[in-house]
């Protein structure tokens, strides 16, 4: 999906509302159009990301995601892989059932967990997001039913490496 048609748009807008304007305000509407860009870009993304997890949310075994390629926004569906361990494939998300939305979070690791969690969420064919998602979803579901975290359920279900900060 091309970003640029959107943003474009937009600062047509914004140089259409100067048009009756000394020259003073169609330049300053014009520098202001360029630095918008990048947010504008940025606001796109998360309104694109948002109804990815909406729409996931509401199907069944389907996962919907957003994935950049050169800088610009890809959808993604796929069915969600069932497991060995007779557990759903894709996690219920921890919280209220009324949990609306979705959060951004800064996570630092170590290159080495990094590429470990690239590499497993490349296997099970699935974005390092969905999988940190799964990961945590089904460390929270354990714990709420009394397991360890690190505990094994079943052959390959076995998270380690989490990170403190």
């Amino acid at each position: 999906m091309e970003l640029s048609q959107y943003v474009e748009m937009l600062r047509g807008e914004l140089t259409a509302l100067t048009r009756f304007a000394d020259e003073d305000a169609r330049r300053t509407a014009g520098l202001l159009a360029e630095s918008l860009e990048s947010p504008v870009r940025l606001t796109l993304l998360d309104v694109l990301s948002a109804a990815a997890a909406e729409i996931t949310a509401r199907l069944d075994e389907t996962v919907v995601e957003v994935r950049l390629s050169d800088g610009e926004p890809a959808f993604v569906v796929s069915m969600a892989l069932p497991r060995d361990s007779g557990e759903p494939a894709r996690p219920e998300p921890a919280g209220s059932a009324d949990d609306t939305g979705t959060a951004r979070v800064t996570l630092r690791l170590s290159e080495s967990l990094k590429g470990a969690i690239e590499a497993a969420a490349a296997s099970d064919g699935v974005s390092v997001n969905t999988w940190l998602i799964r990961a945590a979803s089904s460390t929270l579901r354990a714990q709420s039913r009394g397991g360890q975290p690190g505990a094994r359920r079943g052959p390959g279900q076995r998270i380690t490496g989490f990170a403190r900060s």
